[in-house]
């Protein structure tokens, strides 16, 4: 796992790699894979965020608190499973430091992959992409992953939904379905072709941002295309929550400040 290890290496804190069951009592399906962020503070590390926007990094774990929270509630209703579900989640903070990762340096993911780490406060698909091909090592019927992925969210989508990238379309009718009857907006966003050539290099797999053509341009669509080349699930999902984990603007739906939807 040396792509979710590398973003741990800035800080003193050593990265845990959480791994829940929830088993079913009859079960001969596949299991349901759930991989949540776990970013318990990001500064951004080298590439270090503004410090105006810094202190509410906190926050940037709130995935992995939706993966802990949907374990927890489906113990506690105790109906009988149809299948095993099995939550992941990567745990690390990024921080500035003398053995911090830096910009330029080459990662390489459980899968073998190689990754150029362009911009450190790109982190978030770094450890993700690891807790997908972790996932895969489960032959799950579907995978699920859910983060504080990208500002470039809240540009697309305001706090109004969170974003969905999926490559099945009965899943992603299932999330919708569901997301009209609890009121936790979802809007699916595309994975074209486009933009996984955007993160492919010569002589390197991936970026973790996009090619300098193409900087600054579908920053979300291209998170999800770099998440995709770790998952060989014909039924993953990823929901980019960036834009309602904090209330931004009016929205009447959502607590003040931290709004605990998909949790």
């Amino acid at each position: 796992m040396g792509a979710f290890l590398a973003v741990a290496q800035g800080s003193d804190q050593p990265p845990v790699f959480l791994e829940l069951h929830l088993s079913a009592k009859k079960s001969t399906k596949p299991p349901l894979c759930f991989v949540g962020k776990g970013v318990c503070f990001d500064s951004g590390g080298i590439s270090l965020k503004p410090s105006k926007s810094m202190g509410s990094m906190r926050f940037d774990m709130t995935g992995a608190a939706c993966v802990l929270s949907t374990i927890l509630t489906l113990a506690k209703l105790g109906s009988e499973l149809p299948f095993d579900v099995i939550g992941l989640i990567p745990l690390v903070e990024n921080l500035p430091s003398g053995k911090a990762i830096k910009p330029g340096d080459v990662v390489y993911a459980m899968n073998g992959m190689s990754i150029e780490v362009e911009n450190t406060d790109a982190e978030g698909r770094l450890i993700l992409a690891d807790g997908l091909c972790y996932a895969d090592t489960f032959k799950p019927s579907h995978v699920i992953d859910i983060a504080t992925l990208t500002g470039a969210i809240l540009v697309a989508l305001g706090d109004s939904a969170a974003g969905v990238f999926t490559n099945d379309k009965t899943l992603w009718k299932e999330i919708h379905k569901a997301a009209a009857n609890t009121g936790e907006r979802v809007w699916r966003l595309p994975l074209y072709k486009h933009f996984s050539e955007q993160v492919k290099l010569e002589s390197i797999d991936l970026c973790n941002t996009s090619k300098p053509s193409f900087q600054g341009l579908g920053g979300s669509c291209i998170a999800a295309a770099f998440l995709k080349e770790f998952t060989t699930s014909n039924s993953w999902m990823h929901i980019d929550i960036a834009g309602v984990v904090e209330r931004k603007g009016s929205n009447p739906l959502y607590n003040t400040s931290m709004t605990g939807l998909f949790s």
